[in-house]
């Protein structure tokens, strides 16, 4: 596989420490709230990444943590923790809170297709781990104690900008953040390890340690539960781009000072969503959620789709008039796939040339577009309906669209509506031209093709799954 590499800034052979192995890591949720589609754009195409990789024959594991604690409101170290601010928001308490929306987090992940990872770890259970660390970071000189708090002491790294397109006045701390340095910082770089109650007298969660009672810096934590879980040596990192800096600079400057080698290769970084005002972020208030998408008819799936339709390396912008765009797409995907009669041979030596296509087109840089390029491709590919079934399938352990199910419910639907196989293809064309002429606002064509419709006694009923259909005769 070729994926481009955010450390060395280029698209480079995928390798890994041990062969047909990976370990690989993805930075898990802050649990203080719903996670916005912003979020789970990245979720979707890690997970994407993570299926493309056992499909090509890896032995994948993957770890994720849960981040219940340590996560300040400020990438500086400042601001309240945000499970706490979420817990004085509902009125309830940290460990509530991380419960609730920890669920809520892997329900929207299972509506979206999204493959829970072999390891999912919350902060809360590895303080043994990250006090481990502490200690033998103070040990080795690359940390120390000021102000009741342990720091990271980045003038101890050859170089802590890694990923190229750094620069320390671009990155400043006030400049970024718009906050006053910690004043027992050597260097403003410098990032806390563990936070005692000398700095946060109301913080609920606090640990014993041999700096005093208190709790770890949000950076630790997935160095620490990314070394118990996938060992001193791992081949994939992935989070969003927001979080290469600091977060993943930092994680990988402690790891690396603590274990006394590179630690990960392979950074895998996923561009924001976009709306009309900039990134999607949950500090503006009202954000977009799996749930809101729902109580306006989308299936989640579609918003899968709109995510796959684009590269993971260029920023996307949401609007319900392109969502909108990939509803069409998906409903017409599925409407062919009902069409299609499981019955007669594979024809596997064709089947071989598509899945080696499929398998070129996604391996070159998880390009998910072309993908699903390669699955319309199959549909109209001069190959029986068997080899074509067989073909989605196989696509469909990478995609992950619910294709099949979707088809079954519409093929299911259509053996009630009363028309054949070729009059049931016919009606579902109009019903989408007529979608894409109302969305178009040409009233005259929908209204006609509204008239058509009737007349043939087709009854159209529109329900969240989409417009449903049967023939009155």
């Amino acid at each position: 596989m070729i994926l481009y590499n955010t450390l060395g800034q280029k698209k480079q052979e995928f390798v890994t420490h041990e062969a047909g192995k990976v370990n690989m890591y993805t930075c898990g949720p802050t649990v203080y709230h719903y996670a916005h589609i912003g979020n789970l754009r990245t979720y979707i195409m890690e997970d994407a990444l993570d299926k493309f990789l056992r499909y090509i024959g890896y032995d994948v594991n993957r770890v994720m943590n849960i981040t219940d604690v340590g996560h300040l409101a400020s990438d500086a170290d400042t601001g309240e923790d945000k499970m706490l601010k979420g817990a004085k928001r509902e009125k309830k308490t940290v460990l509530e809170i991380a419960d609730f929306y920890t669920k809520a987090f892997f329900e929207d992940c299972k509506k979206l297709n999204i493959r829970t990872p072999d390891v999912v770890m919350p902060a809360t259970q590895c303080i043994p781990e990250f006090i481990e660390m502490v200690t033998v970071l103070l040990e080795k000189g690359y940390a120390y104690e000021a102000g009741g708090n342990v720091y990271f002491d980045t003038s101890k790294l050859d170089k802590y900008y890694v990923f190229g397109n750094q620069t320390e006045e671009d990155l400043a701390v006030g400049v970024r953040d718009s906050v006053e340095e910690d004043e027992h910082k050597r260097n403003k770089t410098d990032f806390v390890l563990w936070f005692t109650k000398s700095k946060f007298e109301d913080q609920e969660l606090k640990w014993d340690s041999p700096w005093g009672n208190g709790y770890p810096g949000w950076h630790i934590e997935c160095s620490a539960i990314s070394i118990k879980h996938g060992g001193e040596y791992l081949d994939l990192h992935c989070g969003g781009v927001d979080n290469a800096f600091p977060h993943h600079t930092n994680e990988i400057a402690q790891s690396e000072a603590y274990l006394g080698h590179q630690w990960c290769p392979h950074w895998f970084h996923v561009l924001h969503l976009l709306d009309s005002t900039g990134k999607m972020s949950k500090s503006k208030g009202e954000f977009l959620t799996v749930s809101l998408l729902e109580s306006k008819g989308y299936d989640p799936l579609v918003y899968r789709m709109f995510c796959l339709q684009s590269h993971y390396r260029k920023p996307l912008t949401f609007t319900f008039e392109s969502l909108d765009n990939a509803v069409v797409a998906y409903n017409k995907l599925v409407s062919r796939i009902a069409t299609l009669k499981d019955e007669g041979e594979v024809d596997t030596e064709k089947a071989q040339e598509y899945i080696d296509k499929f398998k070129e087109a996604v391996g070159n840089d998880l390009n998910t577009s072309l993908g699903l390029t390669c699955l319309y491709d199959v549909l109209k590919a001069p190959v029986n309906d068997a080899t074509k079934l067989y073909l989605v399938r196989d696509f469909e352990q990478v995609l992950s669209l619910g294709l099949i199910e979707a088809a079954k419910k519409i093929a299911d639907a259509q053996a009630d509506t009363g028309a054949s196989d070729e009059e049931a293809q016919e009606i579902e064309a109009l019903i989408a031209q007529r979608t894409e002429a109302r969305k178009a606002k040409d009233w005259a064509t929908a209204d006609r093709i509204r008239d058509e419709l009737n007349a043939r006694g087709v009854v159209l009923e529109d329900t969240p799954q989409g417009i449903k259909w049967k023939i009155v005769r």
